[in-house]
């Protein structure tokens, strides 16, 4: 049995077993492309990831960098947004969710881990609090779950147990299938939660990475590259803002992979990859149209 039929057998068992429906599998033909748009916003994520007719959003950068995505989301003609996927409830991921919702762009879902760690007691959840007046009622996820990709399928990989020490480790991992190719999306997952998903081995391996908590030297082990031996990869993030990002051992094991590593900060608008019939491609965005 493959390695991804497994997964996928996993995963299904794990919604189950977690009570959330599993989705149905791939529908109708294969999409033709599917991409992965990482915006240029600093030491933050915001992502955008379509398959034919689908489009996710994946975080939504600090409140300062919603116009930015707002007009590269315009400029990509993106007018509509299966979901928003919020990995964890950081700054850097979530801040510009309450900006996005009052924005007015349409959005069918709004999708959180269901694991959170307050800084405080009795802290609310700032998903749920961004979507209190506006917006989608927010739908909590964590390993096992599917949700709709159009020609593919998105797989939730983790988080498959609650963080007890950082909100890292509650991120959401996905993993995404079509046009011939995959991505894995790491979210800001560190190495506890690296280690909890191997050991369950739901780790696939794909043709994207995008790499875990910025480049980070606390994320991205080789026991997980050994697992995902990507063809790309992609560090959203900016030196200037923590000079530690990316770390060089982390681009050291990535190399070894013979790895073709971009960063969003080296161009205006961010990376875009390109996954079509199994061949993946990239490019720096220094416009976009």
């Amino acid at each position: 049995m493959s390695i991804l039929r497994t997964m996928i057998l996993l995963v299904t068992a794990a919604a189950v077993g977690c009570g959330m429906p599993a989705a149905a599998g791939l529908s109708g033909a294969e999409a033709e492309e599917m991409t992965l748009t990482a915006f240029n916003v600093g030491k933050a994520d915001s992502l955008l990831l379509q398959s034919g007719e689908s489009a996710y959003l994946i975080d939504t950068g600090r409140g300062k960098n919603w116009e930015k995505i707002e007009e590269g989301l315009r400029r990509l003609g993106v007018t509509r947004l299966d979901g928003v996927v919020i990995t964890h409830m950081d700054s850097d991921h979530v801040g510009g969710l309450k900006k996005m919702l009052k924005s007015g762009l349409e959005t069918d879902h709004l999708y959180a881990p269901a694991f959170y760690l307050p800084e405080k007691d009795g802290e609310e959840n700032p998903a749920v609090k961004a979507a209190r007046k506006s917006g989608p009622e927010v739908e909590f996820l964590q390993g096992g779950a599917e949700l709709p990709l159009d020609g593919g399928r998105l797989l939730v990989l983790g988080p498959l147990h609650a963080a007890a020490d950082k909100e890292d480790s509650n991120s959401l991992v996905l993993y995404a299938e079509a046009a011939g190719g995959s991505i894995l999306l790491a979210g800001d997952m560190e190495f506890p939660e690296e280690e909890d998903l191997l050991r369950a081995g739901v780790i696939p391996r794909a043709d994207v990475l995008k790499v875990g908590n910025h480049g980070d030297d606390d994320a991205t082990s080789p026991a997980l590259l050994s697992a995902v031996q990507p063809k790309a990869a992609v560090i959203s993030t900016s030196t200037e803002e923590k000079a530690s990002t990316p770390a060089k051992r982390v681009l050291k094991a990535l190399e070894a992979w013979n790895t073709k590593v971009y960063q969003t900060q080296e161009a205006e608008w961010g990376i875009r990859v390109t996954v079509r019939d199994g061949e993946i491609t990239a490019e720096r965005l220094d416009r976009l149209p």
